[in-house]
C-alpha cells in the first residue's frame, strides 16, 4: 500500500461522523499515512487524497484543486437517492439494506463518477445509533479499500435512472397519533433522541417521545 497524506473532512458540526472519525485517523495513521482531520473546509491544505463527509459546503475547484484525487462519500447506490438524509429516507421506504457509494465530485450534485459501492443489511430492529454505526463502518471499509488500491483506480460512469432526495428537518420527526406505533416504527429508527426527537400534538400541546433498545444480560 502506498504511503500518501490523506484528508478526512466532515465539516457539519453536529455530525455523528465526528464520534467515528479519530478511531479512522488513528487506523489510517497506523498503516503509515499522513492523516489530517479537518472540520472547516477553509482549512484543508494540500495533499494526495481528501475524503469528504458529511459535508454541507459546496466544493468549489479552489477546495479541489488542493488534492490529487477527491472522493465524496455518499450513503446511497448512486445514481438512485442523491440528496440528503438518504439513509433515513429509504428506511422509511422500507429498505432492508444501506448503501455507500465513494465517488468523484462534480458540478452536479452526487453525479460523478463512481469508484466504489458495497451495502450493509438491516435486520430491521436497528434504532438511529446502531444504523450509524453500520453506515460509520461501511464508509470506512470503502474508505480503506480505496487506499489499498491507490493510485491504481479506475471509476466508472453512473447509469441509471437518478432520484433525488430533499433535506430532512425537526418536523419530519412527528408522529401520526391516528396510526400505530408499529405502522411508525421505521419512523422512531431515524429519530435522534436529542437533535430531532419523535414528537406529537394531541389536546393542542407538543409532546416528546424518546426511544431506546432495552438490552437484554445473558
Amino acid at each position: 500500500m502506498k504511503k500518501i497524506t490523506v484528508s478526512l473532512v466532515c465539516d457539519i458540526k453536529d455530525s455523528f461522523m465526528h464520534g467515528y472519525l479519530p478511531g479512522l485517523k488513528k487506523e489510517l495513521e497506523e498503516q503509515g499515512h499522513n492523516v489530517r482531520y479537518y472540520k472547516n473546509i477553509a482549512e484543508i491544505e494540500k495533499g494526495e487524497v481528501a475524503f469528504f463527509l458529511a459535508c454541507s459546503t459546496i466544493l468549489k475547484e479552489k477546495v479541489l484543486s488542493l488534492h490529487d484525487h477527491n472522493v465524496v462519500i455518499h450513503p446511497s447506490k448512486l445514481p438512485e437517492a442523491r440528496g440528503s438524509g438518504v439513509v433515513s429516507w429509504k428506511i422509511l421506504e422500507g429498505a432492508d439494506k444501506i448503501w455507500v457509494t465513494l465517488f468523484k465530485p462534480t458540478d452536479k450534485i452526487d453525479a460523478g463518477e463512481i469508484y466504489y459501492q458495497d451495502c450493509a443489511v438491516l435486520s430491521g430492529d436497528e434504532l438511529c445509533d446502531e444504523i450509524r454505526e453500520k453506515q460509520a463502518e461501511l464508509s470506512f471499509a470503502l474508505i480503506k479499500r480505496f487506499l489499498a488500491g491507490y493510485p491504481h483506480l479506475k471509476p466508472v460512469v453512473q447509469e441509471g435512472k437518478s432520484s433525488f432526495y430533499p433535506k430532512r428537518t425537526p418536523k419530519d420527526s412527528e408522529l401520526d397519533i391516528n396510526k400505530s406505533l408499529k405502522e411508525q416504527f421505521n419512523l422512531l429508527r431515524t429519530v435522534d433522541n436529542e437533535r430531532y426527537p419523535a414528537f406529537f400534538y394531541i389536546h393542542g400541546k407538543r409532546y416528546v417521545l424518546k426511544i431506546s433498545k432495552e438490552r437484554v444480560h445473558a
